[in-house]
């Protein structure tokens, strides 16, 4: 394996706060040593890490010839287009001509089939809901900490 250029400082705290949002994201917990330093070897080999310079480019974007090409995704049949195509055109769910940014349904939606409605809660399983929540300290606690009420007052609500 070849030596990379020296790092900046910056570069390695990007890199140390990218790993922090992706351990906060990690619902199966934090990584293990040996995973991150797999990623880190592959981030290398395929020289997806940042480069050392101000544009925010990766280094196999910089240098692609350095590195081993990325995958390609496959593309979609011209039959499977031309099916999206048709179905789009069917429900509207296509953008309008001009600016609006609005889609066609949007703008006549008597032209167009309806939208499928989704069955919303009665106000009695939304009641159900909440009084379970305030049962089990399920709720956010006041001001901006974040925390639920369970969290903060582990002594007044059941435990699993």
């Amino acid at each position: 394996m070849r030596m990379l250029p020296q790092l900046s400082a910056l570069t390695l705290a990007l890199l140390a706060l990218c790993a922090g949002q992706v351990m906060a994201q990690n619902p199966a917990g934090p990584k293990t040593r040996e995973q991150v330093k797999n990623e880190l070897k592959e981030a290398i080999r395929t020289g997806n890490m940042p480069a050392n310079d101000e544009t925010g480019r990766m280094l196999n974007e910089v240098n692609p010839s350095a590195y081993p090409p990325k995958p390609t995704v496959p593309c979609k049949t011209r039959e499977q287009v031309k099916a999206e195509l048709a179905e789009a055109q069917r429900t509207g769910n296509m953008m309008a001509p001009g600016e609006s940014g609005c889609l066609l349904n949007e703008i006549n939606p008597s032209a167009y089939p309806p939208k499928p409605v989704v069955p919303c809660k009665t106000r009695e399983e939304v009641k159900a809901e909440l009084a379970e929540a305030q049962r089990t300290g399920n709720m956010p606690a006041s001001g901006e900490a974040g925390c639920m009420l369970k969290d903060m007052y582990p002594d007044l609500y059941p435990k699993k």
